[in-house]
């Protein structure tokens, strides 16, 4: 390809997730299933609808679906996030993109009255390429009243703590702490709620909007609890490729439940619980005197360094020159990943989970591949896969404490045969849709569908 030709258009993928867990056809009942199915997939196909306009960018497409799965209050985010063991609400979201904008990837943290957290996430990155930030200056990640503040300045819609408040996810509360969750505590709750923040700042309910109800009942968007179907605890996210071959990965969750008040997960926390990055790889090729080009191993400064110290050959595979009559040449390709966890936030951290895949890709090497790429799908499952390194990080408290379990998601992007989308867990479902390499829309919780 010459310099005034322009690249091919990527032919864009998407992949969505709602929560993992312990899920299990017993406790999941067939009508929540479909509650489900019908959600992820209706998101799936809005953001997928938008994603194949001209122009689309993966940064406004990933942040819609997680908007939209914000609103929805099946999922643990925005309307339905879990409580803390104070009553309240303090969400997490994330925003990182392969290329594009200076900041790459930012984090918001303890945001109480933002109605779309992923919404201040992604202005926080736009407006970085703005003087001083547009207000957030260079900071990637910030915490609590200045992530409210902002959001009022940026023209967010900003809501009431009630807007959050489902009698579902009360009722968990409540009962994971022993108290009572009748109808009238939960009524008088929800009052107090608001009216802790009056004093005519950005948290004071004057001019707030976004509530589904301003009485005293439950709200228009509560969900019915029966006390034993599953409650996802886990985050939800978006991965996307567009077709100017651009990654994206948004991310939104309310947490644990029962969490302390001012914990902070892996959903704000760069390479925890989401990460995307591109790269370029370099392969030594060479045409034959008949002008066909075969493609070598990858030509790295690693080779280069090995021929010099033939003592770290053990460590290196140094790539064999061509024999024959051919001219070598290097040939550059990119290649990008982006990825999104849900689980038990606390078990991401401690082996910066997301982050850890993508430099299992791009540092490992795949002899079976002419090329030397070491697929994603692999580095996912060695990391989230059973018995991988999330799952190993809970040593004896595995299936006892919820630790090490979760999953995630991704899109592996090579130039040269596209995009692919990966995941894997651990544990007993996760929530996923995508569309797959038929142009099909797939929805799944378990590791086998029926």
């Amino acid at each position: 390809m010459t310099s005034s030709e322009k690249p091919a258009p990527v032919r864009p993928r998407i992949i969505i997730h709602g929560g993992a867990g312990n899920i299990t056809r017993q406790n999941l009942p067939r009508q929540s299933y479909q509650a489900y199915h019908d959600a992820l997939l209706g998101i799936l196909g809005k953001a997928s609808s938008a994603l194949s306009q001209p122009g689309a960018t993966a940064l406004d497409v990933a942040t819609h679906a997680v908007t939209l799965l914000e609103n929805n209050p099946l999922f643990n985010s925005g309307h339905g996030a879990v409580y803390t063991t104070a009553g309240t609400h303090e969400l997490e979201a994330s925003v990182m993109v392969s290329r594009g904008y200076r900041k790459r990837g930012v984090g918001v943290m303890k945001v109480t009255r933002a109605k779309n957290p992923i919404l201040l996430a992604k202005a926080m990155l736009v407006r970085g390429e703005m003087d001083n930030g547009g207000g957030a200056q260079g900071h990637c990640q910030l915490y609590g009243e200045t992530c409210d503040r902002l959001a009022g300045e940026w023209g967010l819609d900003i809501v009431k703590p009630s807007y959050f408040w489902t009698r579902k996810r009360w009722d968990e509360h409540r009962r994971g702490l022993g108290l009572d969750h009748d109808d009238e505590t939960y009524r008088r709750d929800r009052r107090e709620a608001n009216a802790l923040l009056g004093d005519g700042s950005i948290g004071s309910c004057a001019g707030a909007s976004g509530d589904s109800s301003d009485s005293d009942g439950i709200s228009v968007g509560d969900v019915g609890w029966d006390g034993k179907e599953y409650l996802p605890q886990g985050t939800v996210g978006a991965v996307v490729l567009d077709s100017t071959g651009t990654t994206c990965v948004a991310t939104s969750t309310g947490g644990l439940t029962n969490k302390l008040p001012g914990r902070i997960g892996d959903t704000p926390t760069i390479g925890a619980g989401f990460w995307a990055e591109e790269w370029q790889t370099t392969h030594l090729g060479h045409a034959d005197i008949d002008g066909q080009r075969e493609e070598l191993a990858p030509f790295t400064l690693a080779a280069l360094i090995g021929e010099c110290l033939p003592a770290l050959s053990g460590y290196m595979s140094i790539p064999s020159p061509p024999t024959h009559n051919t001219q070598t040449k290097v040939i550059h390709s990119t290649r990008a990943v982006a990825m999104s966890g849900t689980g038990n936030g606390d078990s991401f951290l401690r082996i910066n989970a997301v982050r850890t895949a993508a430099a299992i890709a791009r540092y490992s090497r795949s002899t079976p591949l002419s090329s030397g790429v070491y697929p994603l799908q692999t580095a996912v499952s060695t990391v989230a896969g059973p018995h991988g390194m999330l799952q190993q990080s809970a040593e004896d408290r595995w299936l006892k404490t919820g630790e090490g379990e979760g999953g995630i998601i991704g899109i592996d992007f090579d130039e040269s045969v596209g995009g692919k989308v990966v995941a894997d867990f651990n544990c007993g479902g996760m929530f996923r849709a995508w569309v797959d390499d038929e142009g099909k829309q797939r929805m799944a919780i378990f590791r086998e569908e029926v």
